[in-house]
């Protein structure tokens, strides 16, 4: 086992060279191991979901590119060549690599051959069945994480979950009648389904072999998050009890850290007396003074990206995974956004540039640092993504996080008949809306947010200060319908704090199917294209004002 973890992060990197990836690449058959040398044993297991998240790993550049560059916040550089171009124009012809299924496939094919193998070491007793069902629902997880993105994307897709062994004999079925794409709402359904069913849906136990340290990385949060996946599938659905069911799951992981524990995914402000916290802050009775912000690797909330895997981390990260410039596949983040260590093909648009500056600070500063200090800087003169590039050493993609997270929940306690508490999250926390209270809205809708000294009193949410007020900035208020209106507000605050995690395109895509409006959609892909000078920016909102425009053509 020390051999498999020790290295750990050089196997995510080189997981081409695991007997779980091996069928998946053309290499000769003496060097494919035959399946009774593999899956022997939990190590083996443990080995082949290892290389499951090195193949995953391979989607980054394409997952991000496809949900930024199609929505709002990123734009094309003049370095871009002709298929980032065609992505940002809704136009790409079979050929663009952005836009090929297959990467996901290709994914997906090793998630349905190790699940197979899985239920083979059960029925041959080569693996406790508690060591079956955690590492079963870890890879079914994935599996569904792959399978969402594909129905966002692209629509109709196959759904294909039984076990094929290569991808000659996928090329195969994708062309049979039994794997006709089904529809988005279809996928859906059948992903909750088994997500439902999982039999084991809390995060890996500490003590599984595969929860270890390795070089200062601790494996906890490689592993997607199983409540926070059937949440967001309910989300996407939104029919009768589902955005209950998706506050209920998104609450349990917002809770991780159990009574007591006032930190963990909980959104709490800054720390005044020594600046150790990840909120937009300043330096204590310099507030008045734009220079004191605190901005480096360590403090405030550009070090939710570069700091170290220590405890701050560890309130805010739910799920990522790490580069290292020894192996492959390399990181491509610097490449689409660093001018001097990239090729610079991505910057900010001037439409998200313009969110963050219409924004004003309690201290009367009128922009949202979260933009032009942390989230993009610029350099030479030009607008550069930063998130991506703070940590030289510690590169990672970024796929879930504590504010994700209180975002998704307020969204769904929105939809749900909870405005109030959704409010509250989006603004300035449960406390300063609601009081030294109990909050009782039923569950999952309680939040402790007491505090006494006499009794003494000190209520799990009495910190939270919301994302607005993590962020310094003054609440935006709800007017008219107040669901919808805190719907936008939600999807706007997610602008201002996600920007360029890859979740941008995902989020307007859901609002304009929930509301069935596709104006929602397409004036906001316009709105960017006419400030950038694109000449096809009316073309664009013409096209994606039809539904069946917002998904792109399935080639294979």
């Amino acid at each position: 086992m020390t051999k498999i973890l020790r290295p750990l992060i050089a196997v995510l990197f080189l997981a081409t060279a695991l007997a779980s990836c091996k069928k998946l690449i053309d290499v000769p058959a003496k060097e494919v191991l035959e399946d009774q040398n593999m899956y022997k044993n939990v190590f083996d297991a443990d080995a082949a979901i290892i290389g499951l998240y090195g193949k995953f790993l391979k989607l980054a550049e394409q997952q991000v590119v496809l949900n930024e560059l199609r929505a709002d916040l990123l734009t094309t550089t003049a370095n871009a060549g002709e298929a980032l171009k065609q992505v940002e124009n809704h136009n790409t012809p079979e050929g663009n690599r952005y836009t090929d299924p297959k990467p996901y496939y290709d994914v997906l094919l090793n998630c349905n051959d190790i699940l197979y193998h899985f239920d083979r070491m059960l029925d041959d007793k080569k693996i406790l069945e508690a060591d079956y069902h955690t590492r079963y629902a870890d890879v079914a997880t994935i599996r569904s994480w792959v399978y969402l993105q594909l129905g966002i994307q692209f629509g109709k897709v196959p759904y294909i979950s039984s076990h094929l062994p290569n991808l000659d004999a996928l090329k195969q079925v994708m062309t049979s009648a039994a794997y006709q794409p089904i529809s988005f709402d279809n996928l859906l359904d059948s992903l909750i389904a088994v997500q439902e069913k999982l039999s084991f849906q809390s995060p890996y136990p500490p003590s599984t072999s595969l929860i270890t340290t390795v070089d200062g990385y601790s494996t906890a949060k490689f592993f997607i998050n199983k409540q926070v996946m059937l949440g967001q599938l309910y989300l996407w659905r939104g029919k009768g009890q589902d955005y209950h069911k998706a506050a209920v799951a998104f609450k349990s992981v917002m809770e991780t850290g159990g009574t007591g524990n006032f930190f963990t995914y909980r959104i709490t402000g800054a720390s005044k007396a020594d600046n150790n916290d990840i909120a937009v802050s300043y330096i204590r009775y310099q507030e008045e003074n734009e220079n004191s912000l605190v901005n480096n690797n360590n403090q405030g909330w550009r070090s939710i990206f570069a700091r170290t895997e220590d405890k701050l981390f560890g309130y805010e990260w739910i799920w990522y995974l790490p580069y290292n410039n020894l192996f492959k596949p390399e990181n491509p983040f610097r490449k689409l956004f660093s001018g001097s260590q990239g090729s610079y093909l991505l910057k900010p648009s001037q439409e998200a540039i313009d969110n963050w500056n219409s924004q004003t600070q309690k201290n009367d500063f009128a922009y949202d640092a979260r933009g032009p200090k942390f989230s993009y800087n610029i350099i030479n003169g030009q607008p550069e993504v930063m998130k991506y590039q703070y940590a030289p050493n510690t590169e990672k993609w970024f796929l879930y996080r504590a504010a994700a997270l209180n975002l998704d929940f307020a969204e769904a306690a929105n939809r749900d008949g909870h405005p109030a508490i959704a409010d509250a999250l989006l603004n300035q926390g449960i406390q300063p809306a609601f009081g030294k209270i109990f909050v009782n809205e039923g569950d999952p809708y309680l939040f402790d947010a007491r505090k006494s000294d006499n009794p003494s009193i000190a209520g799990d949410w009495y910190l939270n200060a919301g994302l607005r007020g993590r962020a310094n900035l003054y609440s935006v208020p709800a007017t008219g319908d107040s669901i919808l209106s805190i719907e936008d507000n939600t999807i706007n605050e997610r602008a201002l704090e996600l920007a360029f995690e890859g979740q941008r395109w995902s989020d307007l895509l859901r609002i304009a199917r929930r509301r069935n409006d596709p104006a929602y959609l397409a004036n906001r892909i316009y709105a960017k294209l006419v400030k950038q000078n694109n000449p096809n920016a009316a073309a664009v909102k013409a096209k994606l004002l039809n539904p069946d425009n917002w998904y792109l053509p399935f080639k294979w």
